[in-house]
């Protein structure tokens, strides 16, 4: 995505004097990125390793809720997009495209979302000195160390169903960090990605509509702020 400004204020993701407190969360945002359908992820404040997660469409010119989760966010909690570093466990605040699906599973009957299956040679390299740096690499890439790489298949149950986060994707920033998903829960807090139960992912897959152009929001539920878009 096109780098720029994406002012929030109450919710952390909201633009002071928007629309009243009572309309729609995206009603009440500086940007939703310009499509029809939005994901926001909301923690109670930074240090939060929990919150909620909602997914809207826009229909007749109104934000209506389509569905919502409990969401659980990084263990370091959450840091503005453009001062996090790679390996501090932190989500990052901001607003993202979602680039494409993919899961250790079969896609949700009904999914439009563009899917790849993990095999056993699937990777995402997370190594800042590799070509392959924030990307799926399949095999693994001759400059990718193991040691710097999560090897999908291994997270059968977290990477069941995800859709890649456009944190740091189109032009990734070295130590910025890698493999941000929204995906499966774990048994707790994540390194950084946001997570929801599993019945919620996949209904989230097959709500989610490519032209449509969904993009998802995360934030805090206080506080004023102002992060980068990606």
């Amino acid at each position: 995505m096109r780098p720029g400004v994406v002012a929030l204020a109450v919710c952390g993701l909201l633009v002071p004097g928007g629309g009243p407190p009572s309309a729609p969360l995206p009603e009440r945002m500086a940007d939703t990125g310009g499509g029809t359908q939005l994901i926001t992820a909301v923690a109670p404040r930074t240090g939060s390793t929990s919150g909620t997660l909602t997914w809207w469409d826009r229909t007749g010119g109104r934000w209506v809720k389509a569905g919502s989760a409990p969401a659980r966010f990084g263990a370091g909690g959450l840091v503005e997009g453009a001062a996090r570093r790679q390996g501090t466990n932190t989500t990052p605040t901001g607003l993202y495209d979602l680039p494409y699906a993919f899961g250790v599973e079969a896609a949700p009957p009904g999914t439009a979302y563009p899917y790849r299956r993990v095999h056993r040679d699937s990777w995402w390299c997370q190594d800042g000195g590799s070509r392959a740096y924030n990307r799926w690499s399949e095999p693994r890439a001759a400059d990718c160390r193991a040691a710097r790489a999560e090897h999908l298949i291994t997270y059968r149950a977290p990477y069941a169903h995800a859709l890649v986060v456009g944190f740091n994707y189109a032009r990734p920033v070295r130590g910025r960090g890698a493999g941000i998903f929204l995906h499966v829960d774990g048994r707790g807090a994540t390194a950084g990605c946001v997570s929801v139960p599993g019945e919620a992912m996949r209904r989230i897959l097959t709500w989610a509509e490519p032209a449509r152009r969904p993009h998802l929001a995360i934030g805090t539920a206080g506080g004023a702020t102002a992060v980068t878009r990606y």
